[in-house]
């Protein structure tokens, strides 16, 4: 029997899922089917599967032998996770190749269960669910780089339009091309010109799936000092990327800052990934480039919840689970968000509906650091929120969340957190969190952290326009010098009149 800590979700059933792509194939054992899946264990080789499929029409024999012992760690690695279910998809190689059948054949001996052989038509579909469960109510074109393909799909919120798939994958462009750059480019241009959707793309993002692209953006991450090393949602700025796609579409890769952080495998791969970039930046005008972290896999995932579950906000699904494992109550936790937004009001400040999402997780947040030293406590946990692995909120969200932690922790006075990082955040988000962890403060004092008091604390508004935060005579005990003196903190920042008072 498997003992489980503390530290994880007690109702969660483990899985695994085997991805069988046609440069890489990976394992992930994941906590259980959520909103917001966690990992427990990730594992993956560069198999190639796909090299030279063009010219033999068959997998890469040496590619086959070292999957099929891979297997066999892989589905040994799943059962020691305590996985109740192992699924197994594959992709383009293994559906196009002359022996896939006999390669899945075996494979499925040795995992021990029936391996899904996707269509070029399922691939784009879980692909563009993958980029649906990563973000917000996603709105643009989603692409999916893999070793034998490339699949494009429109997306909107929960709408999945029709995809196509292109032999664009990065092995396969280099075979065709004969490893010439210029003729991957000729080729690449032809068939993105096939792919009349990415016309209606034109101003909206185009979102990067796939780990060539993934590696793509990391450089670019590199080269422009982005201060935040957080891939699913990074953006890349379509006048400022372009001049480094198309250097390192030319080849010219190896003295890129970086670069050695890159395995040698997927190195190769760079220039055809940047190739394709460009055409469909070409083809499409998007607004950005927004980087995905999860793709065919978390999409398959994202398919087996209910509706129901899919309906729930991925940000604060994990803001809660966050709270649950790691706050002193999560209840407390709750009401905080209840409070911070009838404090608003009566502020008579209004929130747009991604501020509302981002004060609500930021409330799930707020004592997550509570085990570390006072001292520290809100560097860390700043450090700690702005690194999450969260899907559904972007980098300036990430920033806002860490902000209001720091300042909440340190004070709201207290401006030592890298200015670099705070700049991601925009002023406003800056003085919304400065705002929100004065709120904090304040409340902090009256309730010990602890629940059932935040909904008795109401403000009420004087006729001579001082606000007034009344806390029940039943806890008259709470007032007192420090809380008063928190409340001035906010008085100053929010530039309101306020007072407590016991009724």
């Amino acid at each position: 029997m498997i003992s489980l800590s503390q530290g994880r979700l007690q109702d969660r059933r483990p899985l695994s899922i085997i991805d069988i792509g046609s440069n890489s194939i990976r394992l992930v054992v994941y906590e259980g089917i959520a909103r917001s899946p966690t990992t427990l264990f990730n594992e993956k080789m560069l198999a190639g599967l796909g090299r030279g499929l063009v010219t033999t029409g068959k997998l890469d024999p040496d590619g086959v032998t070292r999957a099929m012992e891979e297997f066999r760690r892989f589905r040994a690695l799943s059962e020691q996770a305590g996985a109740e279910k192992l699924y197994v998809i594959a992709t383009a190689a293994a559906r196009e190749a002359e022996n896939g059948a006999d390669f899945i054949h075996r494979a499925e001996e040795i995992l021990g269960t029936e391996i899904r052989v996707l269509s070029g038509r399922e691939e784009a579909y879980y692909s563009a669910l993958g980029v649906i469960s990563g973000f917000h109510l996603a709105d643009g074109v989603a692409g999916d780089l893999g070793g034998g393909s490339l699949e494009l799909v429109d997306v909107r919120a929960e709408a999945v339009g029709e995809g196509i798939t292109l032999p664009l994958g990065g092995l396969r462009l280099q075979d065709m091309a004969k490893s010439s750059l210029s003729a991957a480019a000729k080729i690449t241009r032809e068939e993105i010109a096939r792919a009349d959707l990415l016309q209606g793309g034109e101003g909206r993002p185009f979102y990067a799936v796939g780990g060539t692209w993934r590696n793509l953006a990391r450089l670019h991450m590199i080269t422009t000092n982005y201060p935040l090393a957080v891939m699913h949602h990074y953006e890349m700025n379509i006048a400022n990327s372009v001049g480094f796609l198309q250097k390192v579409a030319r080849g010219d890769i190896e003295k890129i800052k970086g670069i050695e952080g890159v395995s040698k495998a997927r190195r190769a791969l760079l220039p055809y990934g940047a190739i394709v970039l460009l055409e469909i930046i070409q083809a499409m005008r998007p607004s950005q480039i927004v980087v995905s972290a999860l793709g065919v896999r978390e999409g398959f995932l994202y398919s087996l919840l209910t509706e129901e579950d899919r309906r729930i906000d991925p940000l604060i699904s994990a803001s809660e689970e966050l709270a649950l494992l790691r706050a002193r109550s999560v209840t407390h936790a709750r009401e905080l968000v209840d409070w911070t937004g009838e404090a608003l009001a009566a502020f008579d400040l209004v929130e747009t509906v991604e501020e509302q999402r981002y004060r609500q997780a930021a409330c799930l947040l707020a004592d997550i650091g509570w085990r570390a030293h006072p001292e520290y406590r809100g560097t860390q946990s700043a450090n700690i929120i702005a690194h999450a692995s969260f899907i559904g909120v972007d980098h300036p969200g990430r920033l806002f969340l860490a902000l209001v932690n720091a300042f909440r922790n340190d004070g709201v006075f207290n401006d030592s957190i890298a200015s670099e990082l705070k700049a991601l955040a925009t002023p406003r988000y800056v003085e919304r969190a400065r705002l929100l962890a004065a709120m904090m403060r304040v409340v902090y004092l009256l309730t010990a952290s602890m629940p059932d008091v935040m909904p008795r604390l109401k403000w009420e508004k004087r006729d001579d326009g001082v606000l007034v935060l009344v806390i029940p005579a039943d806890l008259a005990g709470l007032y007192g010098e420090r809380p008063v003196g928190r409340l001035a903190q906010l008085a100053k920042i929010s530039g309101k009149k306020l007072e407590m008072t016991v009724a």
